[in-house]
């Protein structure tokens, strides 16, 4: 009897150590939207808001750009898909890098998230594969690998011109907040830092990665709105020193005459300055400051969620 309890108790830690772990979480990689026209959507990106494309990936039959990627920093991306949009709506998915993107697969597995047989290398060198949010986002899962074509370039296609060198957040939207954080918080250890309203109940609620500063923002809905009507709100936040400033550089700039749309500076609930600017599909990108108006923070709200329909 004493033997067989000193047995089951070798074993405990044994089992425990064998409980797969999160791999670390430590930013936004990209976030993918699909184009109607890849030369006017590149036009925004490159002549407008002054990024470089640094590589694309051609359809083999067709030898047509499928997908083109503009350089935001080192780490960071926007992919643009010229295939045809996804249940109408024009973001393809959005993100995140991890250290190890095998040890995730397991980890998801184990925590009941439906995951590939295998982790695969894209065309472009980096380990990758996508999950779905309760609200069926799609969440890209990605390690950069050091022969991929991201470490290749590493250093290059940054020209200072770029408006912003940092995407600070995606904001996808949300459905039903419960599931949503028992995925983003229960599952991938994303920390709610805070929340807000633009009336009686919640709107917003933000999500950092577990292992870094960059962050996913919540748009949060009691019914979806319709595919074709998500362009300004699934989004990215890019950073900017100086909200007016950055209006002033984009309005000088000679492709600001093919924009066609106001640029105006506000103050967002969270007490920051922001631009709110729209590519040729209608998909917002969003220009903000990196602290408050005044440096203080700005209040989380107590308003409750959105029912969920």
């Amino acid at each position: 009897m004493l033997r067989s309890l000193f047995v089951f108790l070798l074993t405990l830690p044994l089992s425990h150590a064998a409980e797969p772990t999160r791999p670390a979480i430590r930013g936004v990689a990209h976030i993918a939207f699909y184009v109607s026209d890849l030369a006017k959507t590149r036009a925004f990106w490159t002549d407008f808001l002054g990024y470089q494309e640094c590589f694309t990936l051609k359809n083999k039959a067709t030898d047509e750009v499928r997908i083109s990627f503009i350089k935001i920093n080192d780490q960071q991306y926007i992919e643009l898909f010229t295939e045809k949009p996804s249940a109408g709506q024009m973001l393809n998915y959005i993100s995140f890098y991890t250290d190890d993107a095998e040890a995730m697969r397991t980890y998801l597995s184990s925590r009941n998230i439906k995951v590939p047989a295998k982790v695969t290398k894209g065309q472009t060198g980096n380990k990758k594969y996508n999950i779905a949010d309760p609200d069926g986002n799609l969440v890209e899962i990605v390690e950069y690998q050091p022969d991929s074509w991201t470490a290749r370039d590493k250093g290059k296609f940054l020209p200072a011109t770029r408006i912003s060198d940092h995407i600070a957040h995606v904001g996808v939207m949300i459905g039903n907040v419960p599931p949503a954080m028992d995925f983003y918080h229960g599952i991938l250890g994303f920390n709610e830092f805070w929340r807000g309203t633009g009336g009686p109940v919640l709107s917003w609620i933000n999500m950092r990665v577990p292992e870094g500063a960059d962050y996913l923002e919540f748009m949060l809905y009691d019914s979806l709105p319709e595919p074709n009507q998500r362009g300004g709100k699934n989004h990215l936040s890019l950073t900017v020193p100086d909200a007016q400033k950055a209006i002033d550089t984009l309005k000088a700039r000679p492709a600001f005459q093919n924009y066609g749309k106001a640029l105006t500076a506000q103050v967002g609930r969270n007490r920051k300055r922001q631009v709110n600017i729209f590519d040729p599909d209608g998909s917002r990108v969003e220009l903000m400051e990196p602290n408050t108006i005044d440096g203080q923070p700005a209040a989380s709200s107590a308003a409750p969620p959105p029912v969920h329909q």
